[in-house]
């Protein structure tokens, strides 16, 4: 498959120079329980596989001046953000025509988007052994999957070729809308995580270290956090509470997550400074990524 020739989307700017990833998840089924959203979980991983974190997520129904809301904001921002759901053509898709709401520009038919979708119907009619009518009206209403905001760029989606689109913001993030359905949507997040923020990627520098602590309460373990955020700024400290894990029935995953060398830090205090309370412990657990 031939994609347009892209640039990479400018930098989002957060504190620490490293962008700032979020997740919107579009779609009436996700909130009415009729589908299970698969899309969080496995946009952690690709982050995860790649250094990376996710910093928010929201659902939005189809609910065309609420998903016009949301985008808005996301647009506004900075952040690099990723939307699922709604870009096809039947009455229920408003994603494409909010995102172009969103950012005050109108929707055109892209030269590529159409030149795919067309490639996309001929492959169609030959597999069924019928001749290709690019003039047909339902041909010609399939052409509305390819209408994006102006100046939007292709994302390709090696499944079916029916692309998604992908914009900058002005506070100098980026966002990527895919399809609803995961076998279109991962591969063409990983595309778009790999093409535009290679050089963000940061393997192995992230630590999060915790140990299991049985009996103890979240209240008593407070002050103990609040000395750690206190003493290592630039580590974050969790508490998991569990009542009826498989394996260590109730109990606290207690931790530490940043920079190897400042986790290792933060942890180690941590350690000494809960050691008055006279706390029961199970196993350390440790995930670098």
């Amino acid at each position: 498959m031939t994609a347009e020739k892209t640039e990479p989307a400018p930098a989002a700017r957060p504190l620490d120079g490293q962008p700032t990833f979020g997740l919107i998840v579009i779609g009436d089924e996700i909130l009415s329980g009729k589908r299970q959203d698969k899309h969080l979980p496995h946009f952690v991983e690709l982050l995860a596989e790649r250094g990376l974190h996710l910093s928010w997520a929201e659902y939005v129904g189809d609910e065309p001046p609420r998903i016009t809301a949301t985008l808005r904001r996301a647009r506004e921002s900075g952040d690099v953000v990723f939307c699922t759901g709604g870009i096809g053509a039947t009455p229920d898709d408003h994603t494409r025509q909010c995102a172009a709401a969103a950012f005050g520009l109108p929707l055109v038919l892209h030269p590529e988007a159409k030149r795919l979708i067309q490639e996309r119907m001929a492959d169609t009619a030959r597999e069924q052994g019928l001749p290709y009518e690019p003039d047909r009206p339902d041909n010609l209403h399939r052409l509305n999957m390819g209408m994006f905001p102006e100046g939007a760029r292709i994302m390709p989606n090696p499944y079916n070729k029916i692309p998604g689109f992908a914009l900058a913001t002005p506070a100098g993030g980026a966002m990527y809308f895919a399809p609803g359905f995961p076998v279109m949507a991962w591969p063409m997040m990983a595309w778009a995580l790999d093409t535009d923020w290679a050089a963000h990627f940061r393997r192995g520098a992230w630590l999060e270290k915790s140990v299991i602590v049985f009996g103890g309460m979240e209240a008593t373990l407070t002050p103990v956090m609040e000395q750690v955020e206190a003493a290592h700024p630039g580590v974050k400290v969790f508490s998991l509470p569990s009542v009826d894990h498989p394996t260590y029935g109730m109990h606290i995953d207690l931790g530490v997550k940043g920079e190897p060398a400042a986790a290792e830090a933060a942890y180690a205090d941590l350690r000494a400074w809960l050691a008055p309370l006279d706390l029961r412990y199970g196993p350390e657990i440790v995930r670098a990524t």
